[in-house]
Parts: C-alpha cells; structure tokens; sequence
C-alpha cells in the first residue's frame, strides 16, 4: 500500500500517541548493576534443535558443566528476524514483521508506528489481514504511534503456503495487541545516559554499514555487476549466477534502521557498527580490554547458524525434513531432523570462539559481567492444518528458543536451569535494569519480569 494514501490511519496513530503514557518507564530492579555485556545473536533454530544436539559440543558443554544459567522456557515473540532483533533491542517490532531492508535516509516517508500501518514480507497471502499492510523498504524508525499486533498464530504473513499455513508466534496462544511505541532502542538510552555500546556484525564491510544491505565482507549490494562495461574496482562481475554472498545481512543489524542512529551523533551513529577484524573490531576491542559497555555481536550467516546456500557445504540452510523435500521444500519441522550437521557444528564453533575471547579479554575481569547467548527465534516450524484458539502447541512448533548467561563472578550461582516464563521483552528489560535505564516499550508490560534468576540479582 502507498503511504501516500495513509493519511487518516497516520492521523488515527498519532491521536493514539497523543494520549499515550510516558515513552520510557522507570528503571526496573531485581538485577545486579552490570558494567558490560557481551550480547551474542544466533539464528532460527528452536531449543530442541540445539540442547543435545551432537554436532553442537560446546554450547551444549556449557550447559552440562554448569558454566551458564539456561532459561528452559524462554521464547522468541514473532517472526522473522528483523522483527525479534528489533523487539530485542527496541522491546516492539515497531510496526515491522518483514526482513525488508531500510529505505536509507529518507527523512520524507512516515514511519510504520507513525502510520499505523505494518511493514510486511507478504502482500499477496492467501489470507490477508484485516487491516492494510505495506512490503516495501523499511522508513527510518522514529517517532511515536502503535507497533504492529502479534498474533497467538500467523495465518498470513510468515507462512509457506500448502505446507505451513499456520505459524505460531511465542507459545501460539499468548498474543500482543498493536500498542504504543516509541521509536528508540537500548542503543539512544546507553548514549543519553553518557554509556558505550557498539554492535560488532561480522563481515561487515571495511567502509562500514551506511547504504549496505549485504555484503561478503568485500563487495556488497551496490557493487555494479555490468559485464558490458571494463573490470574496475566497483564493477566486478559475479564469479556465479548467486552473486553476492550474503554474509553480513542488514536484517541482523536492528541498529541500522532507526533515524538517530543513520541521522546521528558520532556516540550513536554508524561509527558504532564495526565488523570482528581489523582495528577497532571484535577482536582488536577485545585484545586490550577496550570494549563499550554493551557489545551486540552478530557472527555471519555462515557462522551463526543461518546458513546461505550459495556457499560451501558447512554453510547450507538446513537440508529440511523429508516430508518437505518430497515437496520441494527445505524446511524443518523444529526437531532435529533435516538439519545441517555442519552448519550446526560451525555455529558451535564460532561461538567457542568468540566466548573464549571474551573470557581472555582484561574487560571480562573488571566489574560485573555477563555474556548472553540467545537465538532470535524457532524458525519456520508450522503446520498444515489449524488448531482450536488456545490449544497449547506441541513443544517443536512453539517459539522458544535458547537463551543462557554467564557471569564473571566465580563465587555466582551457575548452572541454574529456570523454568520461568520469558521472552525478548525481558531480556530487554533486564539489560536495561542492569544498566540503570527506563524501560521501553513491551518491556515496561506489567507481565514482562527481569530475569533476576538468570542473571543473579543478589550477588553483589
């Protein structure tokens, strides 16, 4: 739908607005104060796809060793990515339930919360909403309005038609109505409060994230592939009809599409996006201690268990169940069969990596510290067919997902497996307790609670 013909529901969302609570809500307590965290994103698998899965060794021994605390019903809230980073950082999805990429610095178009209006990866379902959408690129999120509504199950946005017509969302019976939002993350509060974040995303390009979609970590989306034309440095035609691949995705970097971070100031702008070499990055960061005081870290699609299948082998989606092949569809049914044993243990391996370089870094011994690992959501794993409203949805299909934190402290409780209820917007919530921070958004729900056990509230 054209945002030229939303005038009224822009009115009809900014009336609403008008008349909303205040944008940011107090500093929840129940958590320790904490000096850094180091936030590692992995991708679209469910808790029974990781806990015992062979090929993911180290995770799954951080658990059995009682490194970490495990949240053991902790879920994702909708789908697809872009969304749960979003509702991570933002604690809404922002009127955005699409993976579209930022209409980059288009300070004229109107924001999804402002218009009223959801941003979508399916403008021709078979079962469309009872409200307009749009599917194109995102407009710089700013402002104030109402985020988009979660459905308890997606019957027309997320699915794959003929096979998964029906998608559940959390735990397919709880639901979050359209609310009000205001177009800020943890990234604006850490950078009023006079605090340091920084979003590592790997292979990221050496000129940085403004103007990129995707790249390899070299070329990206606007590198001009034009075999008519000479070979120079920004026109390389593609080696194979995949072209890019796409290693870092904008998608994973929820930063990126808000206006005061394209718009803004060097201490919250697109100089907090580094990639994981070179000066400045992950590593270097690490190396000496000098780290911000929230660190979001995305490895790359191959390596955070995403997969792109115009790689090798041990970067394949996952190869899907056989009932879905027989279909032509690479898809899982959120067990662990049909996954891709080496892009699994790939994951693993990166994230060994990363937590052991944490852990060796001067940062990880100076104050109160914690690394969170945590999946964005249970990815694709529907059915064909509904069930009743309210009917508790075998464990597979639901959107919960692993979510573990370590803490620096030697003398902490770990190994706690908690059984309470949480999701993104408590993750959020606790992280900006731990900072001293408002909160925004779904994390100020009176049912979002901090994660107080996970995160040790009284250990210091």
């Amino acid at each position: 739908m054209n945002r030229i013909n939303l005038t009224l529901l822009g009115a009809l969302a900014s009336a609403a607005a008008a008349n909303a609570v205040a944008v940011e809500g107090p500093v929840p307590d129940g958590v320790a104060r904490l000096d850094h965290v180091f936030l590692i994103m992995l991708e679209n698998h469910g808790f029974q796809q990781v806990v015992n899965n062979p090929t993911m060794p180290y995770i799954n021994s951080l658990i059995s060793n009682h490194k970490v605390n495990l949240a053991t019903n902790y879920f994702a809230v909708g789908h697809p990515s872009l969304t749960n980073y979003l509702e991570i950082v933002g604690g809404s999805n922002f009127g955005v339930r699409s993976d579209n990429t930022p209409d980059w610095h288009n300070l004229n178009c109107k924001p999804n919360i402002v218009t009223g209006v959801p941003n979508a990866d399916n403008d021709n379902a078979p079962n469309p909403p009872p409200y307009p959408i749009e599917s194109g690129d995102v407009c710089p999120i700013s402002g104030e309005g109402l985020d988009a509504r979660t459905e308890a199950v997606d019957n027309w946005n997320e699915t794959e038609p003929g096979f998964i017509n029906f998608l559940p969302n959390i735990d397919g019976v709880k639901s979050y109505p359209a609310a009000h939002t205001t177009g800020k993350t943890i990234a604006d509060q850490l950078a009023r409060a006079g605090r340091s974040w920084k979003t590592y995303q790997e292979n990221l390009p050496v000129a940085g994230a403004d103007q990129v979609d995707a790249s390899n970590g070299i070329v990206t989306n606007e590198t001009t592939f034009d075999a008519t034309k000479a070979l120079s440095a920004t026109n390389l035609p593609p080696l194979t009809s995949d072209g890019v691949l796409h290693a870092y995705a904008v998608k994973h970097n929820p930063f990126a599409y808000f206006r005061s971070t394209q718009e803004g100031s060097y201490d919250n702008s697109f100089h907090n996006m580094v990639g994981f070499d070179g000066a400045h990055g992950l590593y270097s960061d690490l190396a000496p201690g000098e780290v911000p005081s929230f660190s979001y870290i995305v490895p790359n699609q191959c390596n955070d268990q995403h997969g792109q299948n115009n790689a090798d082998a041990f970067c394949a989606e996952d190869q899907g169940t056989p009932f879905y092949q027989k279909q032509g569809q690479a898809l899982t049914d959120g067990t662990q069969v049909g996954l891709n044993p080496g892009l699994s243990a790939q994951a693993d391996t990166m994230v060994e990596k990363i937590v052991t370089s944490i852990e060796h870094s001067p940062a990880w011994h100076r104050g109160n510290n914690v690394i969170v690992i945590v999946y964005d959501e249970n990815d694709y794993s529907g059915t064909a067919t509904a069930k009743p409203a309210n009917t508790v949805w075998p464990a597979q299909y639901l959107n919960k997902v692993i979510l573990t934190v370590e803490t620096n402290d030697e003398h902490a409780r770990s190994g706690l497996k908690s059984t309470t209820y949480y999701n993104s917007f408590s993750l959020l919530r606790t992280l900006e307790g731990g900072f001293r921070l408002g909160c925004l958004n779904h994390a100020c729900d009176k049912d979002t609670r901090v994660m107080s056990d996970l995160f040790e509230e009284n250990r210091y």
